[in-house]
């Protein structure tokens, strides 16, 4: 039995084989690469869109918030706004509560 033994840990005792360094380094590159091009350079995109859009909100325009609520905006300081939603009924908000502004007389053909 001992022969046996012996023929395995001489075979253990040799290096095993790696893999090309290059390729790991190319794999890495593409997992770079897909990770920017799928989840950073959208997401940041998205952001740019939102951080224009709470840039350009002034009084008289038609919004939509994350909360489904759609009304013109009646005041507007630094960080909130002030929606009227109907006649005598005004409701403040954040800016980043705004989804979308909507085009002129949306709110007249509701």
């Amino acid at each position: 039995m001992s022969f046996f033994i012996e023929s395995a840990v001489a075979d253990g005792a040799a290096a095993p084989a790696g893999g090309d360094p290059f390729s790991l380094l190319i794999m890495m590159v593409v997992f770079a690469a897909v990770f920017y091009f799928m989840i950073w350079r959208p997401q940041a995109k998205r952001t740019k869109d939102h951080k224009n859009l709470m840039a350009g909100l002034s009084k008289g325009d038609e919004v939509i918030t994350n909360g489904g609520v759609v009304g013109k905006i009646t005041k507007v300081s630094d960080d909130f706004i002030t929606l009227s939603v109907s006649e005598g009924v005004e409701i403040h908000f954040q800016k980043v509560a705004i989804a979308s502004v909507l085009p002129k007389g949306t709110i007249k053909a509701m």
